[in-house]
């Protein structure tokens, strides 16, 4: 991964943290959650719901949308880390699900976008 890159993905990750606080009332309990299986960017309470966030980040409309990203694949990905949080944190009684948070950080605007319930639970 190129600087670029990772310091895009880290001020994304930063922008949509901030905003899931201050603008949607979420609780930040983690912050790139790394585990056997991967990382979570976010693992957050949005009142008594367990929300594990994906932030993906575009400086280019190029690529699509951001959340076009989160594809099958990753979502596998990060339900395991999602059950593995869940198991070590004894987290079972919670309800859980996932969340992603688009930002956009084009030229022309700064937005971001938070896509509740973005997924579900992809085991194979």
């Amino acid at each position: 991964m190129t600087e670029l890159r990772q310091s895009l993905g880290k001020k994304g990750e930063d922008l949509a943290a901030a905003y899931l606080k201050k603008r949607q009332g979420y609780k930040i309990l983690f912050r790139n959650y790394r585990c056997v299986f991967g990382e979570m960017d976010i693992i957050a309470r949005d009142r008594d719901v367990l929300s594990f966030v994906e932030v993906k980040t575009r400086a280019t409309g190029a690529f699509g949308k951001p959340q076009e990203s989160v594809n099958r694949r990753k979502q596998q990905q990060l339900s395991k880390v999602a059950l593995h949080f869940i198991n070590k944190h004894n987290a079972h009684n919670l309800k859980a699900r996932f969340d992603v948070v688009a930002v956009y950080l084009l030229p022309e605007e700064e937005r971001m976008e938070l896509i509740k319930d973005a997924f579900e639970l992809a085991i194979t």
